[in-house]
């Protein structure tokens, strides 16, 4: 299975200024993730170790316990831990089993050091969300 679609990353703020090959290469990155109902797809305060898109399915988000979201098709989360590595502010619980996209960030820092464009575009945005 390839990864993620350019346009669903497309919707990603963070990528939202990027061309259709740009996005094309950050999806020629990703890896399928497929994680069973019930399991723990991050956990709050663990390791910022990626960036993952949901194809398929339906997880629960959840801040120290309390559901704050359910995630679907489409939804995305983990787009700081490219950048940043931070420990993650919440857990995701697949609720069924899910069908993800994955990008780590090592991978997304190869992209960006080869890329200067992509690296630009993804620098101005996190300008904007700042402001």
């Amino acid at each position: 299975m390839p990864g993620a679609s350019a346009e669903t990353l497309r919707r990603v703020p963070l990528f939202a200024g990027l061309e259709a090959a740009e996005l094309q290469s950050i999806a020629d990155s990703m890896h399928e993730a497929n994680v069973p109902a019930g399991a723990i797809v991050t956990a709050e305060g663990g390791p910022g170790d990626g960036f993952f898109v949901i194809e398929s399915g339906e997880a629960e988000v959840t801040i120290e316990g309390q559901r704050r979201s359910t995630m679907t098709a489409g939804d995305y989360f983990g787009e700081i831990a490219l950048l940043l590595g931070s420990n993650r502010t919440a857990t995701v619980t697949a609720i069924t089993d899910l069908r993800c996209h994955a990008l780590t960030p090592w991978d997304f820092r190869t992209l960006v050091e080869g890329d200067p464009s992509i690296a630009w575009k993804v620098m101005q945005s996190m300008a904007a969300r700042l402001e």
